[in-house]
């Protein structure tokens, strides 16, 4: 049987096409506003590393501010959250991406926007590294996101750098502020070289997926930063990554998301699904026309509104079986789906409904696809707990959910 899922994605396309051809190349930049406008490619990657792709899916074009979150992401690891937000604070600028936008602090005001991820990228690697090792480090760091080795656009790098005095003003802002550790030219350079990293579809969705599988690449399963630090890139993105039009993403939408002005738009909603999306016409707040389009028609098919919850904590039980009054039988209780903490609240309360009669228990746990942290321990106290009741509990865990 072939999919049916490159079909639905090749008929998103095609109704992104026809609802017409608006927006403009972002032509500030030469290398970009030579792009060819009608292009569009979509990608999905799944959480086992599976990835869809229609469209102009080969093409290859300039990371742009996509890489952000990314630079982000490899800072935190790097030198810790306390660290970071003494640089660069989080809070949404409502302002365009290449505005002065600083707190009382002197913080520029989040990591996604042109201010704040200038000095981000200088906050990449040890306190010690120099400008070029912070970028080494970043490419690198762009690339196992991805899973396979990226290369820079020379020429985008060249016609950028040329055409960077407004981020060089911003660089000389932050360091008067005393945020930005490298020399505002360095700073600058390694940013644009950052931005000069060449992708496609396929990337953006893997890249995406990384961040929605707590850092694991869902491709080459390399761990390439830490979970907390996913967790607090995704809360930004959320917030800031479509820039000034980032309530309306957020409403419309509901998936952490980051653009760029090459035309790239990433989504990454947790546990579930990685995004990449190319058009390069933009709208007036620099995100991709088609992109958001699509973004907004996958999330309304497909379900994937951050705030619209998975009804899993109502079906927690699978079953229960109670012995007769005058047997001696054990009482089974069968759990299923994944254990978080509503989930396991339920089976919380139907432990407590046991009466203290000394009858062994059955906790059946093959049913039960996985379980986080605090779904695990949850459950241990509901077994402990049972047991001193007295009763004899047995747990059937065939594939070690409650194993750290």
């Amino acid at each position: 049987m072939r999919s049916p899922v490159p079909d639905y994605l090749d008929e998103v396309r095609e109704t992104c096409i026809a609802g017409g051809d608006e927006g403009e190349l972002a032509s500030y930049i030469p290398e970009l506003a030579a792009a060819d406008p009608d292009r569009l490619a979509i990608a999905l990657c799944t959480i086992d590393g599976t990835v869809y792709a229609v469209g102009d899916a080969e093409h290859r074009f300039t990371i742009q501010s996509l890489s952000k979150p990314f630079a982000y992401a490899l800072a935190l690891a790097d030198r810790g959250l306390d660290e970071v937000l003494e640089h660069v604070s989080v809070e949404p600028s409502g302002d365009a991406f290449n505005e002065i936008s600083i707190d009382r602090e002197g913080r520029p005001r989040n990591p996604m926007i042109n201010i704040g991820a200038i000095t981000t990228h200088a906050l990449v690697g040890d306190a010690e590294a120099t400008a070029e090792e912070s970028t080494a480090r970043v490419i690198a760091g762009l690339s196992a996101f991805a899973g396979r080795e990226l290369e820079v656009d020379e020429a985008v790098y060249a016609s950028e750098r040329e055409s960077a005095d407004r981020n060089m003003a911003l660089a000389y802002m932050v360091r008067a502020q005393g945020k930005l550790q490298d020399a505002p030219r360095a700073a600058v350079d390694g940013y644009t070289r950052q931005c000069s990293v060449l992708v496609d579809v396929r990337d953006l969705a893997v890249m995406a997926m990384t961040l929605a599988s707590s850092g694991r690449n869902p491709v080459t399963g390399e761990q390439v930063v830490p979970a907390w630090v996913c967790r607090q890139v995704l809360s930004v993105m959320a917030t800031c990554g479509m820039y000034d039009a980032a309530g309306d993403w957020m409403s419309n939408v509901g998936i952490p998301a980051k653009s760029g002005v090459s035309g790239g738009v990433l989504g990454a909603l947790p546990g579930q699904v990685g995004i990449g999306v190319f058009s390069p016409r933009l709208d007036g707040f620099g995100n991709s026309v088609r992109g958001v389009r699509a973004c907004e028609r996958l999330s309304r098919d497909m379900g994937l509104h951050l705030m619209q919850a998975p009804e899993v904590a109502s079906h927690v039980l699978y079953g229960v079986v109670d012995p007769d009054g005058d047997d001696d039988g054990m009482r089974e209780i069968t759990l299923q789906g994944t254990m978080h903490f509503a989930a396991a609240e339920v089976a919380l309360r139907e432990l407590e409904r046991v009466p203290e009669d000394g009858r062994p228990v059955v906790v059946d746990l093959a049913r039960v696809s996985s379980a986080n942290d605090v779904g695990r321990r949850m459950l241990r106290e509901g077994v402990r707990r049972l047991q001193l009741d007295g009763h004899d509990v047995r747990v059937q865990d065939p594939e070690g959910v409650l194993d750290d």
